[in-house]
């Protein structure tokens, strides 16, 4: 049951003051790990986590400051740790005595401070530039929203007309405004419309962004082109460390939107002018990202936050963090999946123009996942390229499109010349803002990105081309971006679903190729694609959603006896035909009868599993070689 009072979540200051207070007769209370652990607490009653409006679903001017929120997002900077004065001595207007305040989880103290107290406690506490999870599918976004028992009402109690607007509105004002916001923009220039095609540009233009946009009064920093959503400062005060450069978490803490910190950051901006660049510590440029206006880049001071294996929706909340906590769940979950996998092999065939295999194929890939890290090696990605793409209808972005209803989070990226040779792909440094410039490929884990190489067309990649394919190629083999420091690379790992859509070999690695055979005639093909596109109902489309994300985060493990079946039929296979089957060709077999076994529920590898996926492999390998040798051109 609800507190009936919701005082933690309208005034959690109130919460935090009065433990800090109580405290002070004892000074060995503990109070800080208490007031931790009562909002923890708290949250984890049942629904209490549905209270709690977010950041996400809630337009900033509508929730109440110094409340309690959420945030579902990326950690997608890291700024250098800051002081505060974590207690300190105010004067109390009422009775003109000293008194201790708490300035925990506060930006702004209340006039009257003595700056030379005694009892002034200074503490450090660490910021992190975060934004809304990239990519991520409308359906979820609504799914969250409409879960949502958050009671809010736009809130009056910070009267600035200016600062209650939304981002979305300060953006479009950007654009209206363009000799009061704009800054002089080093670099070169990119029209939005480079960075997709067909139905994504659309969705690209929607709002300025890093890439789309020149650098601006302010830039959200968003990795992909034409996000929306708030971006936020979090203040993190316990357990600094446990938070890393593209962490997906949810965060509940307490919003400051307080003016004051806007009009601070202009005071500062105008005296810097008059004074000594080298007498202060952060260029104009640096001041300008690291205290950007509180109304469109609100500060969260965290009191607990969860980190997101999965930004599915549809799981109960209990198996964000382990499935095996919630065996009622599982065990549910299990028993039915064979009956959806069969579902979705058939909805996959209609997709890929009635390719049985290849829809087998594109299960796999979509539940592949990277488990562990031999050395350098990711084990259980599986990059697919899907090549036979017809070029005709819009094939490919209609494709994109039926994996984006399915997927938590996606991007298309259309590999025309212009996107390759001017897009930023990978992040990079900024020393003078003191920031990392967010790039493309700064994903969350677990994101499909769709590369469609059938856009590609003949022409000069220059360098940037180069370095941009070099990097998708990176992150295909080895499952990492490499960070660009100026100086130096910084390697980060990643987690990411790559498919490749191409019309012949792709130029890209791939850990799976498979050659579409479409049993529609290119005349039919957009009658065809148009009825299959409203195909499945809400209710089966949610069965799909919950079966790719189950299978992606169940434990699985090769018994003994099995691995010595495995070992022998290889040296069998081995022993016909030595040149027929190599290291690299049993990996791939052992990759796709451990996803095959997934798919089916099934978390350890059977007998009839390990023969199903020798076969699959099989027909795929000869289908190869018949496309081979038809086109003895190609590689």
């Amino acid at each position: 049951m609800m507190p009936s009072t919701q005082d933690w979540i309208n005034d959690p200051l109130g919460v935090v003051e009065g433990m800090f207070a109580a405290s002070q007769n004892n000074p060995n209370s503990g109070w800080e790990a208490k007031a931790v652990e009562f909002f923890k607490d708290h949250l984890k009653e049942k629904d209490a986590h549905a209270w709690v409006p977010s950041l996400n679903d809630v337009p900033l001017h509508y929730l109440k400051p110094n409340s309690l929120v959420k945030f579902r997002c990326l950690i997608q900077d890291m700024f250098d740790p800051e002081f505060y004065m974590g207690v300190y001595e105010a004067v109390d207007p009422a009775t003109k005595a000293k008194v201790l305040r708490c300035g925990k989880y506060k930006d702004v103290t209340e006039c009257g401070v003595d700056f030379n107290s005694r009892n002034t406690v200074t503490a450090e506490r660490q910021t992190f530039y975060c934004v809304p999870i990239p990519g991520e599918s409308p359906w979820v976004k609504e799914s969250y929203a409409g879960s949502s028992q958050a009671r809010v009402v736009p809130s009056t109690s910070y009267a600035p007309t200016r600062q209650k607007r939304s981002y979305e509105e300060d953006e479009d004002d950007m654009d209206t405004q363009p000799q009061k916001q704009r800054e002089p923009h080093a670099g070169p220039q990119v029209p939005s419309e480079h960075h997709g095609n067909g139905d994504c540009k659309r969705r690209e233009t929607e709002a300025p962004s890093s890439q789309a946009a020149p650098a601006s009064h302010l830039d959200l920093n968003f990795p992909l082109p034409g996000e929306k959503g708030p971006s936020c400062l979090l203040k993190v005060y316990e357990d600094r460390d446990g938070f890393k450069l593209n962490d997906t978490v949810e965060v509940f803490g307490i919003l400051s939107v307080s003016p004051a910190l806007s009009a601070l950051a202009d005071e500062k901006d105008a005296s810097s002018s008059l004074l000594d660049p080298a007498d202060g510590m952060e260029t104009a440029e640096e001041q300008r990202v690291h205290s950007p206006p509180a109304s469109l880049v609100p500060r969260l001071h965290m009191l607990y936050a969860k980190p997101l294996a999965h930004n599915n929706p549809l799981l109960p909340a209990a198996a964000a963090a382990a499935l095996e906590d919630n065996s009622a769940f599982l065990s549910s979950t299990l028993s039915e999946m064979a009956a959806v996998r069969a579902e979705l092999l058939t909805y996959f065939t209609h997709i890929l123009l009635g390719d049985a295999l290849a829809a087998e194929y594109l299960i796999l890939h979509l539940i592949s996942n990277v488990y562990t890290r031999r050395d350098v090696l990711p084990l259980g990605k599986f990059t697919l390229n899907l090549s036979g793409c017809p070029t005709v209808s819009s094939y490919t972005e209609r494709f994109y499109q039926i994996i984006q209803q399915l997927v938590p989070s996606s991007y298309y990226l259309g590999m025309t010349l212009q996107n390759m040779n001017q897009m930023r792909l990978v992040p990079k440094k900024d020393y003078v803002a003191n920031r990392l410039v967010s790039g493309a490929l700064q994903l969350a884990r677990n994101t499909s990105l769709f590369l469609d190489e059938s856009q590609l067309e003949q022409g000069q990649l220059d360098t940037t081309g180069v370095r941009n394919v070099t990097a998708l190629g990176n992150l295909i083999s080895w499952q990492k971006v490499d960070y660009d420091f100026n100086y130096h690379q910084m390697e980060f790992p990643c987690n990411i679903n790559v498919l490749i859509a191409s019309e012949g070999r792709s130029l890209l690695p791939s850990d799976c190729r498979i050659h579409l055979q479409s049993q529609v005639a290119p005349p039919d093909m957009d009658e065809y694609l148009g009825s299959i596109r409203m195909h499945p109902q809400a209710s089966q489309l949610n069965k799909f959603r919950m079966y790719l994300s189950v299978a992606r985060l169940l434990d699985y493990s090769i018994s003994d006896e099995v691995t010595k079946s495995v070992e022998d039929d290889f040296v069998d296979m081995r022993k016909d035909d030595p040149q027929s089957i190599s290291a690299e060709d049993l990996h791939r077999m052992l990759v796709v009868a451990r996803l095959l076994s997934l798919s089916l529920g099934q978390t350890s590898l059977s007998r009839d599993c390990w023969l199903r996926a020798k076969h699959v492999e099989m027909l795929r390998r000869s289908r190869m070689e018949q496309h081979k040798c038809v086109n003895g051109n190609e590689p």
